[in-house]
Order: C-alpha cells, then sequence, then structure tokens
C-alpha cells in the first residue's frame, strides 16, 4: 500500500477492514452470516465516513442521525463500523462475536451495544420501525424549531435487503412514509439478489423502483460498489425533502471471496478456513486476524473529530435556543424525559367518572385527561378512532407537511403500526399509543414482541376484547388473543373491569418506562363495581382486589376474573349466597402484577386452602399458574359464533345461573 493513499484508495481499505472483520468474527465464532457484511461493505464505510452525523461520545445525542441495519443478520457488519469510527465497542468484544456475554450477539439488540439504535432481525421490523422514527423527527421538529435553529434537523438512515422488502410490514410502512412524506427517510436497499435459497428471482420479480415510486418514494440505482455513485444518490436523497429516498445498490454477497462472491453459500455460514485464506490473498490482506490497518485508524478518527466539532456546535446553538425559547425548553425537557407530572391518577380517576360504560368508552376519556397532562402522549388507531375511542380530541391530525398534531391515521395498517410505534418511542420524546381491535393484534404481534425485548414505552388498545362482540361472529371474536399476549415475556396485558380499573390501567401504562402495556378493553357496556369507601388507588391493585365477599367464616370458594367476566362472577357468588355458599371473588386486571407479587402477599389474597374457580371468556394458558391442579376453569375452548351477545352467554354457559350451577357441581354441592 502506498503511504499517501487517494480519497478512493482510503474508502477500499476502510469497505475492505470491513469485510474482513465481519470474515475472522464469523469463522472464530463458527456462526453467522459474511456474505451481507462484505457485499454491503462499500457504501455502507461510504455513508458513516462522509454522512452519517453521529458522537460516539454521547450515542443518545437528539440530532443524530439514526442508523438502522434492518438486515440486522449481518450484524457484523454494523459493530465493524461502530468499532471503527469510536464507539464503545473494543476490538476484544468483535472477536467475541456470538458468546456469552459479549456486546456483540448474533443480531443488534438495542440497549446492549453502544450505538445501536434498535434490535433487528425479524425482517421487515427495521424498515417498519425508521419510519416511526423519521415520523418523530418530524413532530419533533415542528415542535421545537424557531426562525433561527431547529434542534432537530437529522435524517433517519437504514440498510434494507430483499427479506425486508418481501416482508408485507415493509410495504405498509412504505405507504404510509410516502404518503406523509416523510422526506427525512433515507433507505439503502442492498440489493445482492441472494436470498438463503439462492436467487431471489425463485420468489421475487416484482419491479421495486416502480413499486416505490407509486408509494410516492425517490428512487435511484447505484453500484453498490461504486463509491462516486452512491456518494450522488446519497446527495440527491439528502436534497429531497418531500418524498423519503430508496437508494437500490447492486452489490455482490460475499464480495471479495473468490469462491462464494454471488453465492447463497455465503449467506449465513462461516467462508470456512480455505476460503477465508483465499479472500485475505485476493484483497492483499495481512494474515493477522482482526487486523485494522494505521490508516483506517487515522481516517476514522479524523471523521470522528469532524463529528464531535459538529455535535459541539449544536450544544452551542441548543444554549442559545433554550435563552430564547425558555417555555419550548421546558418543553423540551418534559418531553425528552417523558415526565408523568405528579397527582396524575387521581386526575385519571376523575376523568374516568362513576357511571357504567363500555371499558373503551372510559378509557377515551381517561386518554383525554391523559394527554392533557402528557405531551409526549401521541397515537392513533388503524382506522378505528371511532370504535376505539382513541382520539384525542384537543390536538389535530398528523398529515404530510402538518406535524404539529398528535392524532395518526394508521390507515388499515395494523402491522406497520405497531412497528412504527416502537420506532417513535425508540426515537424519545414521545409515548406511542395504537389502537385496534383485540382479533387484530394478530397483526401487531411481531412487533409487540419486539417492544418487549427492546423494553420500550408503548401501549396498545385493544378494543373488542370477547366473543361478547356478538352478531360480528368468530372472525372478529378474540379467544385465544389475551392468552396468546400474556405470554409475551415484559409485556403488561390489562383488562379492567370498570371505570377505576380503567383509569390505573391507563395510569400503569402511562408510568411503565421499561416495557409495553395493552389495554384490553370491552365493546359492551359494564356496570360500575361498587367498592369500599376505603379502597386505594395504588397501582398495585391491578394484581387483585376483592370486589364481593360473603359474611361468614366458611369460605367454600374463591372466584377469579377480568374484564366483564369479573361481573359475571359477582352475579354467580350471589345467587351462591342464596344458597348458603360463602364464596369470594376478585377482579384480576393484570394476571402478570398477581404473579408477580410474593407468596405471602398472594396467599393473603388468596388463601392457598381454598378452591379457586377463573372465569374468563377465552383460552386460559397462564390462569393455570394461579390455580391448583384440581382447580376449576371456565372458558372457552372453541371459536365463537355469529350472534346476539345474550345467546352468545347463553349457548357457551356465560351466564350467571350456569356458572354457578358449574361451581356447585365442582363443589360437590
Amino acid at each position: 500500500m502506498p503511504k499517501t493513499l487517494t480519497p478512493a484508495q482510503e474508502l477500499l481499505l476502510g469497505a475492505n477492514t470491513l469485510r474482513m472483520l465481519a470474515v475472522d468474527a464469523v469463522e472464530q465464532a463458527a456462526s453467522g452470516h459474511p456474505g451481507l457484511p462484505m457485499g454491503a461493505a462499500d457504501y455502507s464505510f461510504l455513508l458513516w465516513h462522509r454522512f452519517l452525523r453521529f458522537d460516539p461520545a454521547d450515542p443518545s445525542w437528539a440530532d443524530r442521525d439514526r442508523f438502522i441495519l434492518s438486515a440486522g443478520h449481518g450484524s457484523m457488519l454494523l459493530y465493524g463500523l461502530l468499532h471503527l469510527f469510536g464507539f464503545d465497542l473494543p476490538l476484544a468484544e468483535l472477536q467475541r462475536f456470538r458468546q456469552w456475554g459479549s456486546r456483540t450477539p448474533g443480531h443488534p439488540e438495542y440497549g446492549h451495544t453502544p450505538g445501536v439504535e434498535m434490535t433487528t432481525g425479524p425482517l421487515g421490523q427495521g424498515f417498519a420501525a425508521g419510519v416511526g422514527m423519521a415520523l418523530a423527527s418530524r413532530m419533533a421538529a415542528a415542535r421545537f424549531a424557531d426562525d433561527q435553529f431547529s434542534p432537530i434537523s437529522h435524517r433517519v438512515y437504514a440498510i434494507v435487503s430483499d427479506g425486508d422488502l418481501m416482508e408485507g410490514v415493509s410495504y405498509e410502512a412504505a405507504s404510509l412514509a410516502g404518503h406523509l412524506r416523510l422526506g427525512n427517510l433515507i433507505y439503502l436497499y442492498d440489493d445482492n439478489c441472494i436470498t438463503i435459497e439462492g436467487a431471489t428471482g425463485l420468489a421475487f420479480s416484482e419491479d421495486v423502483e416502480k413499486r416505490f415510486g407509486a408509494c410516492g418514494w425517490q428512487v435511484q440505482r447505484v453500484d453498490g460498489h461504486a463509491p462516486d455513485e452512491v456518494a450522488a444518490a446519497l446527495v440527491s436523497a439528502r436534497e429531497e425533502t418531500e418524498r423519503p429516498s430508496l437508494i437500490m445498490a447492486r452489490t455482490r454477497i460475499a464480495k471479495g471471496s473468490p469462491g462464494k462472491e454471488g453465492s447463497a453459500a455465503a449467506h449465513g455460514s462461516p467462508l470456512g478456513s480455505a476460503e477465508a485464506a483465499a479472500t485475505r490473498r485476493a484483497l492483499d490482506w495481512p494474515e493477522e486476524p482482526f487486523h485494522v490497518p494505521a490508516a483506517v485508524r487515522a481516517l476514522c478518527g479524523a471523521r470522528v473529530e469532524e463529528l464531535t466539532a459538529q455535535s459541539a456546535s449544536w450544544r452551542e446553538s441548543f444554549a442559545r435556543w433554550q435563552e430564547r425559547n425558555p417555555d419550548r425548553a421546558r418543553l423540551w425537557d418534559r418531553m425528552w424525559q417523558k415526565k408523568i407530572p405528579e397527582g396524575l391518577i387521581p386526575t385519571l380517576l376523575e376523568a374516568a367518572g362513576t357511571n357504567d360504560g363500555a371499558t373503551r368508552s372510559l378509557s377515551g376519556a381517561v386518554l383525554q385527561a391523559a394527554a392533557a397532562a402528557i405531551p409526549s402522549l401521541a397515537g392513533g388507531s388503524a382506522d378505528l378512532a371511532p370504535s376505539t375511542n382513541s382520539w384525542i380530541k384537543e390536538s389535530d391530525a398528523i398529515a404530510a407537511g402538518s406535524f404539529l398534531g398528535r392524532n395518526l391515521h394508521f390507515g388499515i395498517r395494523e402491522h406497520a403500526m405497531a412497528a412504527i410505534q416502537n420506532g417513535m418511542a425508540l426515537y424519545g420524546c414521545f409515548i406511542p399509543f395504537g389502537a385496534t381491535f383485540l382479533v387484530f393484534s394478530d397483526y401487531c404481534r411481531p412487533a409487540v414482541r419486539l417492544a418487549a425485548l427492546m423494553k420500550l414505552q408503548t401501549i396498545y388498545l385493544f378494543t373488542h376484547d370477547s366473543i361478547f362482540v356478538g352478531e360480528d361472529g368468530p372472525t372478529h371474536q378474540p379467544v385465544e388473543h389475551l392468552s396468546a399476549l400474556r405470554m409475551i415475556p415484559n409485556l403488561q396485558v390489562i383488562r379492567p373491569a370498570d371505570g377505576i380499573e380503567t383509569a390505573l390501567a391507563w395510569g400503569a401504562a402511562l408510568e411503565r418506562r421499561h416495557g409495553p402495556t395493552a389495554l384490553i378493553l370491552s365493546r359492551q357496556k359494564l356496570p360500575r363495581i361498587q367498592r369500599d369507601p376505603a379502597f386505594g388507588t395504588d397501582l398495585q391493585l391491578l394484581a387483585g382486589t376483592i370486589v364481593f365477599d360473603t359474611a361468614g367464616n366458611d369460605l367454600r370458594a374463591i372466584l377469579l376474573a377480568s374484564g366483564s367476566e369479573v361481573h359475571l362472577a359477582m352475579a354467580a357468588a350471589q345467587l351462591l349466597q342464596a344458597d348458603g355458599v360463602q364464596t369470594r371473588v376478585i377482579s384480576v386486571p393484570c394476571l402478570e402484577r398477581l404473579l408477580a407479587l410474593s407468596p405471602e402477599e398472594r396467599e393473603r389474597l388468596i388463601p392457598p386452602t381454598i378452591p379457586r374457580i377463573a372465569i374468563e371468556a377465552g383460552r386460559g394458558a397462564l390462569w393455570h399458574q394461579i390455580l391448583a391442579h384440581d382447580d376449576l376453569f371456565i372458558g372457552i375452548e372453541t371459536f365463537g359464533a355469529s350472534a346476539p351477545e345474550e345467546a352468545i352467554a347463553e349457548q357457551f354457559g356465560f351466564t350467571p345461573q350456569q356458572v354457578a350451577a358449574r361451581i356447585r357441581i365442582f363443589l360437590h354441592l
């Protein structure tokens, strides 16, 4: 290598460093995906070296460009970039790729590795979350810019793959991004024509350029190995402010590998020692594994110095902005810290009122109070705001060119809605909510699972929560969905039975900073539960509260239920009481909270020697962690049917008389 390198030689040397770091890490781990990092190295190094704005000393700097590796299987590309450009990811961590306790897991994980903006791997999720980040950025910029300075002026970049574009969630998100004219969104499509099974042509022959053009995107085609072409396309994408941009970068998977370049064999397996050695020879690379040339260290270090000066300049401008705009500065702090005001719970309880009502309607009233108190709260529904009561009445809707509102029309795109919520939550500044019918949570589930994995504060309003939807029939009657959601670790699922529990559920969702919350809400009207005047408002009450208790010491059974079935259990308990059978009814809005109680706390609420009956109009997977093997669960193990609510209850055994009769049989009375 010459001592003085041309700019083109510098870029090639940086790209080859990324290639070989990926080769060496995958070889050492005997596991991984070398093909994408090798193929994408040329344009990726260029992007980070000349275009991407970040501060490795402050990975959470508010005005950094966001960079998402949506094709998360190529994680060594991202780890190599983070290492070279000064993030806290030493070479030793690259050498521990995919090992227990390392900061270089098989797919990038948010909160685990400095500089990783989101957990990726399930294809399409990074693509869609990036739309959420770009949307949140536009919303933040609209709130905080003055005529001299905008604290938010960055862009959102991502590398997406064939697999990302094949997944339906990407099309949903791309459609909305084009509709909203998110010109701050720039995606590089690693168009290498290879998937695991072989050429993409086996199953993918659409015209991607026309698809994205039809969605309102700017689309450019480049040779991904030609830095000048990529640079020109990136400049054009940055100048385009009214359309999101897709740069179709044609690349060769495993670029530089003499025997596996362009082959599916390099997608998800190590090159192998012989081929790795051949690649070294082809690239004129030293035998030393994990070699980083001094010239590349100097090149990346110089870029970091430039970026550090840029972030310092921003901070100076931001300080002057704060002085000019004290009210906006206070709003900035409230929103970025997602502050919850003191006394929120009483405010929400007052909003819920004391009347009977469907919990979806009561939730809508609570939402208005929550939105008034918390400027970070923003969201919408999948075309169901009138049914889910998820519209903030004192705010406008977000639309192309108008981002000051807090209401989002997601359209009939449940999967993208949940993924975009993830992007908004990851971005910061906003607490996003999204609403649809519970039965359609199936469409949301992959993104909900990622939110739980990333410990994001997102809120889901799932209404029409049981077979008591009635005439709409089994396609719209959730049976397994409540249990399915409860099976997701770190997802808080709350099914309130009245206005008080609905207000507490919203309070729990707004105070929970490290995980998502699903509120499960009824379509049908429910009566207000008459509670003891001493009833408190501690959120821990969501674990379970006694709502009916017969007098006397001869307690024969404990009935546990959630949502509308709490009222069913109370009515059945009253019938049993008339027969002299003493029972207790416990409303359990959140099974996760009940299971999290200490054994002593749980036994005070549910004495272990008393038979237990759980009642819920669905499949009861998690309830069996509360019940003993000889206890009773009254639920539903089939799909529903189309009929009025009263007929549904009768046919499926959910009338007070039928439930009381089953309990008598269970108790051998």
